[in-house]
């Protein structure tokens, strides 16, 4: 299979697993081209059968901001004609999806210039959670959602809550949308019985407390920091922020304003394993996540999650066995849920032996041989 993957490079869920399922993909033999506008933050080494595609945006007085859709229909053209793609493949409906619908009906023009032959690309997207919760139901954005995704030949989510929400709000068919759940690579993210980190996030006798995102508002990491604040009156803690994005100077702010700033470790954008390792908490309060990929990294290193019964999370995060989901709501009650756990600790090393065996059943094997069927499958 010749395959286009079309993503966004940064450190969000559906950037990382997009890549993932590249690479796994091209390591199987199938010829894998990556499109975006950077390269993404894991394609981090040259492998065979996987090219990178930079989308370039040029620079035109008339627009006020640069038709990015536009060039990357464009390029997704050029990909096609050059390599001979077969699937283009897109993570996120917008513009991703869009633009692959725009390059299709390009390639399967009878009038296209002398020497340009006619392509019929098979269309797959995999809807990953706010394309469908937020940004998809912006009455901006909203129909020409709809109509991109109504006009892929397969559709994806990584949870059955996603795929609901996509029914009943972009009126797909039910029964049309394959939830095929994210996988974690267990070799990288796995527990570490001395980690090396540890040391330089907290002194001995200290619980360290996590948080991995990019710092939207979706994620509400103001509850994150209220419910730390709970914690650190009850137990000698930090809070270990990892990524960047808008609202992480609003959970310093808070912070101060709290009388915890002392506590917080900044870390930006970095890989997230070695910090798991050195964690014994996961805080993920979002409401609409529609997976959890953080939480299941966070697993998989044996960090018990604590979030909310909200979502995909609990298709993921077992309630009271690898982790504790609160009614949605009140972060006081999740800083006292895990103030709690941390105070016992047979529970906490029952959960965390717990969370790394959770974790196991998403390894990536079973899950990308799906996504290899589910893809090959439009060919047949």
């Amino acid at each position: 299979m010749r395959l286009a993957i079309v993503c966004y490079p940064t450190f969000g869920g559906s950037g990382v697993v997009a890549t993932e399922l590249a690479i796994h993909l091209a390591e199987r033999g199938h010829e894998i081209h990556v499109v975006s506008y950077e390269q993404p933050v894991r394609l981090d080494r040259p492998r065979p059968n996987l090219l990178f595609h930079s989308v370039t945006v040029g620079e035109y007085p008339l627009f006020r901001h640069p038709p990015y859709t536009l060039n990357l229909c464009n390029k997704l053209i050029e990909v096609v004609e050059e390599h001979g793609v077969e699937v283009i493949h897109s993570h996120y409906a917008i513009p991703h999806a869009a633009a692959a619908w725009q390059a299709r009906e390009v390639l399967r023009s009878c009038d296209r210039p002398k020497g340009k032959g006619r392509y019929d690309v098979k269309l797959a997207c995999t809807l990953h959670g706010t394309d469908i919760t937020l940004v998809g139901r912006e009455p901006g954005y909203y129909e020409i959602t709809r109509f991109a995704i109504d006009r892929q030949d397969l559709i994806t989510t990584p949870s059955e809550w996603l795929a609901r929400e996509t029914e009943e709000h972009f009126h797909v068919a039910p029964g049309r949308i394959q939830a095929i759940p994210n996988f974690v690579e267990l070799d990288r993210f796995m527990p570490d019985a001395h980690p090396s980190w540890r040391p330089t996030l907290a002194p001995e006798g200290t619980f360290v407390i996590t948080h991995v995102s990019n710092f939207r508002p979706v994620k509400r990491v103001e509850e994150v920091v209220r419910a730390f604040s709970v914690i650190r009156k009850r137990l000698k803690a930090v809070l270990v922020l990892v990524g960047d994005g808008p609202d992480l100077p609003k959970a310093e702010s808070m912070a101060r304003e709290l009388g915890i700033r002392d506590d917080l470790r900044l870390l930006g954008n970095q890989r997230p394993e070695p910090v798991l390792q050195a964690s014994d908490l996961f805080l993920l309060p979002s409401r609409a996540e529609s997976f959890g990929l953080a939480a299941l990294e966070a697993m998989a290193c044996g960090v018990p999650v604590l979030g909310y019964h909200a979502g995909g999370l609990p298709e993921v995060v077992e309630d009271g066995v690898t982790g504790i989901l609160c009614p949605e709501g009140s972060d006081i009650c999740l800083g006292t849920l895990a103030a709690d756990l941390l105070e016992d600790a047979p529970r906490l090393a029952r959960m965390r032996l717990a969370a790394r065996a959770r974790a196991e059943h998403f390894a990536p094997s079973p899950i990308v041989d799906a996504y290899e069927e589910a893809l090959t499958g439009l060919l047949r």
